[in-house]
């Protein structure tokens, strides 16, 4: 399977759940990065965080699917 139809294919209902969270954690950090105002860099530094986290989390959960492998891996003993 290649990473094309692994993206489409369907994904369980946890990881949907998993990406979601993460699409808004990824959102709320860039929203605290882009604010017009000045932030402490303590928010700052968690803001960075919590969008690469946010984005990493949704791609794994993005990339996860339902169903049964193509092949066996290893030599099944």
């Amino acid at each position: 399977m290649n990473i094309v139809e692994r993206m489409k294919a369907p994904t369980p209902k946890f990881f949907r759940v998993l990406r979601n969270i993460g699409l808004l954690l990824a959102a709320t950090g860039g929203a605290l990065l882009a604010a017009p105002v000045a932030l402490p860099t303590a928010v700052v530094t968690v803001a960075g965080y919590l969008t690469v986290a946010g984005g990493v989390m949704t791609a794994v959960s993005q990339s996860t699917v339902d169903g049964e492998p193509d092949k066996p891996q290893g030599d099944g003993t």
